[in-house]
């Protein structure tokens, strides 16, 4: 789906943006936040996702789930961010 697409790299980019990567983490609950309520659980279910493709780590804690990128694939994710950019706007 094209919004799944968008969701994608929106993570990916927001990741990057912030600098989680590696031992920098941020809870799976706080990626979402900036997105409308609707589209959590879908980016929730990207995010677990992009762990089954090697591009993000999850950490475990005592108080839920850590993410971050994996930094052994940092340049294959700014290189997908970068290629598939989506165009905002209205179609025509």
């Amino acid at each position: 789906m094209e919004i799944e697409e968008r969701l994608r790299w929106w993570v990916l980019h927001k990741m990057i943006w912030h600098t989680w990567v590696g031992k920098r983490h941020i809870s799976i609950d706080n990626i979402p936040k900036g997105q409308a309520k609707h589209l959590h659980k879908i980016i929730k279910k990207i995010i677990k996702e992009l762990r089954k493709e090697g591009l993000v780590i999850f950490k475990p804690t005592h108080y839920g789930i850590e993410v971050s990128l994996n930094p052994r694939r940092i340049e294959e994710i700014i290189k997908y961010v970068e290629e598939n950019e989506p165009k905002f706007g209205r179609k025509r």
